[in-house]
């Protein structure tokens, strides 16, 4: 259940905006990422110093900075005095266990997602917070590896709206880019439960019912996570803010709509998993069925030929056929016969 709910007690007793990590330490080292874009220009660097991101941040160009790894509190820290940003965010940002909200701090909103990915068979989130500033954009995340490579490269093409826009819309291309993500994961899981449903039909067995139950807590996992994405996007349409543009208010609707359609999927699912669980316990109890006619036909069978075998193995002198030399191949033979027309009986009346 660690997967669900993260320790938090690191923080109890502590004043509101103390910064301290809470979660999985997931790289050894702080990485800082810069890219600097307009129409026309176009500047990709790696910061080997916190104070190198410290110009790009009263510059008319549209910068984009992107910090992996949030285990060192001294670096957020220092990246929070520079620009401005309220100790409590602070305090968010490093604890990995929020829900998925957004809120508005006049001259920069803050938003936290979840970002999920999946290894093989196991889904894991990861939190991303996001600072929108006038003129530039600071991405929080857990480790290194996301799902910005195609934004990264329509920034550097100078594909699309990207680059003729702020830094809303770069805001939103990165929120789009995390939902597109979900419905890659999504389709995954749809194959794996239509694998499963065959096998719950062909042959229920009790590892079958495993993986229903580690399908069962994936998508409650994957609900937990995106189900308040829902109030975010909606915030951010809602949202009085300069830092939104109207022209951006197009796309957060579609945006709006993918989520909504991520939303039906999950509870779609839940109910196949639902479903599989009552698929699951009607096959075993058919199946039981049917081991049960099976025996109890071979009982129905035997009980005539036990009641034969009884009878003529009772120790009284005075019975004919114990002198008669045909007496035993004869009974073998009517035991056989009365096998035979039961069993085209039971044929005939579809029980076997």
């Amino acid at each position: 259940m660690s997967k669900f709910f993260k320790k938090s007690s690191k923080t109890l007793g502590l004043p509101p905006g103390s910064i301290i990590h809470v979660g999985e330490k997931k790289i050894e080292k702080t990485e800082i990422k810069i890219i600097d874009y307009n129409k026309e220009k176009f500047k990709e660097l790696t910061c080997k110093r916190i104070e190198e991101c410290y110009p790009f941040d009263n510059k008319s160009t549209v910068t984009w900075i992107n910090v992996d790894g949030i285990y060192e509190t001294e670096v957020i820290e220092k990246i929070g005095k520079n620009f401005n940003i309220h100790p409590l965010v602070l305090e968010d940002i490093v604890n990995t266990s929020q829900r998925p909200k957004i809120e508005d701090y006049n001259d920069y909103i803050y938003i936290v997602l979840k970002m999920l990915h999946q290894v093989e068979d196991e889904i894991f989130s990861e939190q991303v917070s996001f600072i929108l500033s006038n003129n530039f954009v600071i991405s929080f995340q857990e480790s290194k590896g996301d799902v910005f490579n195609h934004v990264r490269k329509r920034i550097s093409n100078n594909k699309g709206n990207i680059r003729k826009n702020g830094t809303d819309y770069l805001t939103y291309a990165l929120i789009d880019a995390i939902v597109d993500h979900y419905f890659i994961i999504l389709e995954k899981i749809g194959e794996k439960i239509e694998q499963i449903e065959e096998e719950v039909i062909d042959d229920p067995t009790p590892k079958i019912m495993q993986k229903i139950y580690s399908l069962k807590r994936d998508i409650i996992y994957l609900r937990r996570s995106v189900w308040p994405l829902r109030e975010v996007i909606s915030g951010m349409q809602r949202e009085k803010s300069r830092l939104i543009k109207t022209s951006t208010n197009v796309f957060l609707r579609d945006l709006y709509d993918h989520t909504i359609q991520v939303m039906d999927t999950i509870e779609t699912y839940r109910d196949m998993v639902s479903g599989m669980l009552d698929i699951y316990m009607s096959s075993v109890s058919n199946k039981m069925n049917e081991v049960m006619k099976v025996l109890t036909i071979f009982a129905a069978i035997f009980i005539p030929l036990t009641f034969i075998v009884g009878i003529y193995g009772m120790n009284f002198h005075h019975m004919p056929e114990l002198e008669w030399s045909l007496g035993y191949p004869l009974i073998l033979l009517a035991m056989l016969t009365i096998g035979i027309v039961m069993l085209l009986f039971f044929k005939r009346k579809k029980w076997l």
